[in-house]
């Protein structure tokens, strides 16, 4: 009789393989973790590169302050008293001029100077090299600009005058209230209020300036052809808007004549 063969206990049970397991005994041990290294403190800053750093951050937001939103000028004549008198330092803000706005009856504000506008000398700015840089951010006037009120705007037809002196806009008088005019006659205009002249349509993109002190101005009035003239530019007397620096919101110096600047009423009344 054949004797069945043996099978290994260690080895196939019944076809199945056998588990191997490992014995943790004897074993060589996972190596410790090392220890976390220690962060070292930061060094700070010295005094001195802490205020070049400040001064730096400083000149820095002056700059965007100034190219998007304020700017500070001075007046350096007295085309606009009695409002703005010589020497007055004021604010032009940007803001209101955003996405596609444009100034209004009654604005005053800063432009550069459209050509021939400034005489040899006038508003000639910042000289030293110290002024300049701070007038590069805002932080000190700078020159070559003028400072107008606007009388007109695109489409508007300017006159002068009625029988009281006050110029018209579309045939519409305005009070002259704000206006300072050192003749001896009843309205804001010069040559004994016997001024007549006319002007418009004002073209698209463009303005017509006036100072507040009537005959110390050199304005859109002062530059524009007259009856007979021959050596002008026709043209001349108005501004493109895209000269405009901004609009005039406050006068800061001298500080006892501070104040928030407004429209005239009488703008109002044009529509």
């Amino acid at each position: 009789m054949s004797t069945a063969p043996a099978r290994c206990r260690d080895g196939l049970m019944n076809g199945r393989s056998s588990v191997d397991v490992h014995d943790d005994e004897g074993a060589t041990p996972d190596p410790a973790p090392a220890p976390a290294a220690v962060a070292e403190p930061k060094r700070r800053l010295s005094l001195w590169q802490e205020t070049v750093v400040l001064l730096g951050a400083a000149l820095v937001l002056s700059f965007i302050v100034k190219t998007l939103f304020l700017q500070a000028f001075y007046i350096p004549s007295g085309s606009m008293e009695p409002g703005l008198e010589i020497n007055d330092r004021i604010l032009v803000q940007k803001v209101s001029y955003w996405g596609g706005g444009s100034p209004e009856r009654g604005d005053i504000v800063v432009f550069e100077d459209p050509g021939g506008w400034l005489g040899p000398g006038e508003d000639v700015g910042p000289t030293s090299p110290v002024s300049k840089a701070l007038g590069k951010i805002g932080l000190y006037p700078t020159g070559g600009h003028l400072v107008k009120r606007v009388i007109g705007v695109a489409g508007d037809v300017i006159e002068c005058c009625d029988d009281q002196g006050r110029l018209m806009v579309n045939g519409t008088p305005i009070e002259s209230d704000f206006t300072l005019n050192d003749m001896d006659c009843d309205g804001p205009m010069v040559t004994d209020c016997e001024s007549d002249w006319s002007t418009g349509p004002v073209p698209d993109g463009e303005l017509f300036v006036m100072g507040d002190h009537r005959d110390a101005s050199a304005d859109s009035s002062e530059h524009m052809c007259r009856k007979d003239e021959t050596d002008c530019v026709p043209g001349n007397e108005f501004v493109p808007t895209d000269l405009v620096v901004g609009k005039v919101f406050a006068r800061v110096w001298p500080a006892k004549r501070f104040s928030i600047l407004h429209k005239p009423d009488t703008f109002a009344d044009l529509g």
